[in-house]
């Protein structure tokens, strides 16, 4: 991937699932009576069972005050935006009622402080409490528009429950309405029990007046209109380049976040474009007719992130698999991701049909390493196909381009030699240093490399001496786990012998690997076992590890002594597994809809420019905004 790509990738961090509506209900209250008990001040005692007293009857206070208003628009904006014609549900409003109290409890604190140290007194805090309806106004107005998709004025209306609970509830209590002329006599007789209950409410109501309602009033139509300006101006620049909104990455994202959906899916499926990719697979048949390791090779790219789009291909490609899968990673950049898991369906169905036109032989080929620049390449011949494996090891490389990676494939084929599993090792960078970290784009001298090192590699893979084939295999989940950057397949090996030439195909489960591991895997193994010829480490390039960051690279976060004994000792388990085998290639083509050229660059530089300057530009909208309702206080 590219430095912009980069940065894009690791937005996943930031994925996670919200709990239910009913636990950020409960967090919900649990915060509001525990703001109370720093905010309300109900009166000293002495006696222990007093003061137990007195706090509860603060944290009561912050119940009611803070959290009944979270309650209700927790509970009613899904309903009414439904009801409009939205897309809102439970857990997402839930969510949003919950982050907002967390906006205004943080406000009213951070003003009670204020006001303690200088003589502003209890009407700064009300003042500043306006402002944080206002504000959370704004915020779920963004939201509400983001993932229902609706107007500003129609998205208005969900948007404003909570804000106008908690003004209901403070109109009320704080006894506002004494300053109004409302009806005649009769009618203010019945309402006046509803509409004043000052006298239920804590002292520090008392100094809210009809100003501070003007007040929010104002505020929130001058907030509602920076959030329109906002969306307007970060939106154009997608609605050109891509066709689609900003606020549709947006409700994929919240989607994604709040219940695991897949709408941000939909949003990259707008994006997509046709390709037709080959899927290849390479299988091992024991002498009994069934099958002891499958190699699946789709040639795409197993992102974007997280298990989004082909994110967790590694792991579905091998649940396909009979015997033990490799799914090793393919020569395709960040354009070849797949939009949707969906997708994933096609490749495998792919898979099945080239696994069912497979014809065994027992005839293959000793392995052989050739080299050209910095292109290093393991290759074997299986009959008249063969695997091919590349590293730019020991320099750094990521993604090899998807036209590289057909070219040679195709150069290895002029030598005469039929299907070639030509994959891609990545397992050798430094992290997300670099402009372009190590990408192999068409026409640098790496691609040159790599072709020119197929190309010799089929040659020499032609004339080879043939030998029957044995195989043995091993595979160990590991004790890590994606944060470890290791995926849920952990570490399988594969040794082969033909001609008393050994080799050993170590696949991890990562995505790629830090600087000189992979040449202290190959040392390890050629110390400590002697019977080994050649042996090549790889990674599947699985992005479930990149949930956690977008560089969690193997080595990144595990003990590298614990992780080269385990190869060894895997290596030596598979050598002591070997069987006699035969083996066949088969290969499919599947048509996917995949990202596009150029379109995840595209993608990439707006959701970071939206991720950096939209910052800039939202602290502009909300100065500018804040800016206009200190005018509208003084003048009210």
């Amino acid at each position: 991937m590219t430095a912009t790509q980069s940065e894009l990738a690791g937005l996943s961090r930031f994925i996670f699932r919200a709990p239910n509506w009913y636990t950020s209900l409960g967090f919900a209250l649990l915060l509001a009576a525990m703001a109370g008990i720093a905010a309300f001040d109900s009166g000293t005692a002495t006696e222990s069972w007093r003061r137990v007293f007195v706090l509860g009857q603060d944290a009561w206070e912050g119940v009611f005050y803070i959290g009944i208003p979270t309650v209700i628009a927790s509970v009613g904006t899904a309903g009414v935006d439904r009801f409009l014609g939205g897309k809102l549900t439970a857990n997402r409003s839930s969510l949003l009622a919950l982050v907002c109290e967390v906006i205004v409890v943080v406000f009213v604190t951070a003003a009670a402080v204020v006001s303690l140290v200088t003589p502003l007194g209890q009407t700064f805090v009300f003042d500043v409490f306006v402002v944080a309806l206002s504000s959370i106004f704004a915020f779920r107005l963004l939201v509400v528009m983001a993932v229902s998709r609706s107007s500003l004025l129609v998205a208005a209306v969900p948007a404003s429950i909570q804000t106008v609970a908690s003004a209901v509830l403070l109109f009320v209590y704080s006894g506002t309405v004494r300053f109004l002329e409302v009806g005649g006599p009769l009618l203010q007789a019945y309402l006046m029990p509803y509409l004043a209950r000052a006298d239920r409410a804590p002292p520090e109501l008392l100094v809210v007046g009809p100003n501070h309602f003007t007040l929010l009033a104002a505020t929130s139509i001058i907030y509602a209109t920076g959030v329109y300006v906002f969306v307007r101006v970060i939106d154009r620049p997608w609605e050109r380049s891509l066709g689609v909104s900003m606020l549709d990455f947006l409700r994929g994202f919240v989607g994604h976040i709040a219940e695991g959906t897949r709408e941000l899916e939909d949003f990259f499926e707008q994006l997509g474009q046709e390709a037709i990719v080959p899927v290849t697979v390479l299988s091992f048949r024991r002498t009994d007719g069934t099958e002891k390791a499958r190699w699946i090779l789709p040639m795409i790219h197993p992102g974007p992130m997280g298990d989004i789009g082909g994110g967790n291909l590694p792991e579905r490609v091998a649940r396909q698999a009979d015997g033990l899968a490799f799914p090793p990673h393919a020569t395709a950049g960040h354009d070849f991701n797949l939009v949707t898991s969906r997708e994933v369906d096609t490749i495998l169905a792919a898979a099945d049909r080239a696994y069912d036109r497979i014809t065994y032989s027992r005839e293959a080929t000793p392995s052989v390493r050739v080299q050209s620049g910095e292109a290093t390449m393991l290759a074997q011949g299986f009959d008249d196909d063969a695997l091919l494996v590349s590293t730019y090891a020991p320099g750094f490389a990521d993604d090899v381009e998807y036209a590289v990676g057909l070219s040679a494939a195709a150069e290895a084929r002029t030598a005469g030699l039929d299907d070639v599993l030509l994959i891609d090792a990545h397992n050798s960078n430094n992290g997300l240093e670099g402009p372009d970290l190590g990408h192999v784009t068409p026409g640098s001298k790496r691609s040159f490399d790599m072709i020119a090192a197929a190309g010799e590699a089929g040659t020499r893979l032609v004339s080879a001496p043939r030998g029957t084939l044995e195989l043995g295999t091993a595979w160990d989940a590991t004790p890590w786990t994606p944060r470890d950057g290791i995926g849920p397949l952990g570490i399988r090996v594969a040794v082969t012998t033909v001609a008393d030439r050994t080799t050993a195909y170590v696949l991890v489960d990562g995505n790629n690997m830090e600087p000189g591991l992979r040449d202290r895997v190959l040392d390890t193994l050629d110390d400590e076992i002697d019977e080994l010829d050649e042996s090549e480490v790889m990674t599947t390039d699985t992005h479930i590890v990149n949930t956690v960051e977008a560089d969690n690279q193997v080595g990144a976060a595990i003990d590298d002594e614990e992780f080269l004994a385990l190869v060894a000792d895997l290596v030596a388990e598979a050598i002591a597994d070997r069987e006699a085998v035969s083996s066949g290639v088969a290969m499919e083509r599947a048509e996917v809809t995949v990202f596009g050229n150029d379109r995840t660059e595209t993608l990439a530089s707006h959701a970071n420019a939206v991720v950096s300057m939209g910052g800039a530009l939202a602290a502009a909208v909300i100065l500018a905004a804040m800016a206009v309702s200190v005018l509208v206080f003084f003048l009210t």
